[in-house]
Formats: C-alpha cells, sequence, structure tokens
C-alpha cells in the first residue's frame, strides 16, 4: 500500500546518486560508523586499545583499496575481526542504510541473517525495509507521505537540521512527476 515514488524518494535520499543496493557483486553499501563502532565498544566492554593500528579504526584511505565503499568495506572487515556483533551493528547496510543495531526489527533471525540477506539482493534489501516500517510504526507515515513524522524516526532527531523530511518530499514529487509523465506518453 506504499506507492513505488514514496520508496524511491527514500532510496533516493539514503544512498544518493547511485540509487542502488550494492557497489560491486554480493557488497551492499555500507556506512561503517566508527563513532557508533567505537561508543558500542564501550558500552559492550571490548578493549579497542591492542587494535589502534587496525584499518577499522585508521582514517579511510581510498588510494590503497580504491574508492570510498571498498575502503568502508576494509575497514568494516576489520572491525568484524575485532566484534563481529559490534561492527555489524555500527554498520547501515544497503539502499535503505539500515543500521545493523536493527536487525531484529527487520525481521532477520540473527544478526548473520541480516548481513547474509543484505547481501544476497535487493529485493531482500527491500523486504528487511519492509519488516523494518511495519514493526516501527513508520508504515502509516510514509503511506502518508508525512516525511517528518517518518524521518524523525527513521534518521532521528537532527532529521530537521539535515533536510532529510524536505529532500525526501522533493524527491517523492520528482518520482510521482516522473510516474504521470510516463503514464502519459503511452
Amino acid at each position: 500500500g506504499v506507492e513505488a515514488a514514496a520508496i524511491r524518494a527514500v532510496v533516493d535520499i539514503e544512498t544518493g546518486k547511485t540509487h542502488r543496493g550494492f557497489y560491486a557483486e554480493d557488497k551492499p553499501v555500507i556506512n561503517f560508523d566508527l563513532a557508533v563502532f567505537r561508543k558500542a565498544a564501550a558500552r559492550r566492554k571490548v578493549d579497542l586499545k591492542p587494535f589502534a593500528d587496525s584499518p577499522a579504526l585508521r582514517p579511510l584511505d581510498m588510494r590503497k583499496y580504491g574508492g570510498h565503499q571498498p575502503a568502508m568495506q576494509a575497514r568494516l572487515d576489520a572491525a568484524m575481526e575485532i566484534d563481529f556483533l559490534t561492527a555489524m551493528e555500527s554498520t547501515f547496510w544497503g539502499m535503505f542504510q539500515l543500521g545493523g543495531f536493527n536487525w531484529k526489527l527487520c525481521g532477520a533471525e540473527s544478526p548473520q541473517d541480516f548481513v547474509r540477506r543484505m547481501s544476497r539482493s535487493e529485493y531482500d534489501q527491500l523486504k528487511l525495509f519492509a519488516n523494518f516500517i511495519r514493526n516501527t510504526g513508520l508504515l502509516p507515515h510514509l503511506k502518508n507521505r508525512n516525511w517528518a513524522a517518518f524521518s524523525k524516526i527513521y534518521n532521528g532527531p537532527g532529521y530537521a537540521a539535515r533536510g532529510y523530511h524536505t529532500r525526501m518530499a522533493s524527491a517523492y514529487k520528482r518520482y510521482k512527476s516522473q510516474e504521470r509523465t510516463k503514464s502519459t506518453d503511452k
């Protein structure tokens, strides 16, 4: 019951220009958040001091890895060697940039299941997103295109300062207009 244009608006804002869930085969678009990782590691009593030279804790080296996503993947892989769960939950995944810490709300059976499904297909990413919006009460906001209410929950309290709600509204209008143009061209 959600318009395709509304879903496309979320993808547009979350993945930027690519509008893709993968940057390479079996490699979902990711954003490993080092600040979230450090906080989660502290909460879980994971000592990061022995890993000070790990790529997980160092600045991204895009030259070494050939681009932003491969460097981000190298950072995530190194963080997973330190602590899989903390790393996985500190990463935003796929075309909807779902936080790994939401794996249960996405309907995954385990953190490993979440990663496996995120790495399998964009269709799986869409299903995880659908579960997430149902399980968090976001479905009515997305159906009604209440972008402020949706963004406040989906993107957090800083949504307004970053303009998530206005950017999604603009993207929705653009996609809706494209749909109308296509239907009148037939």
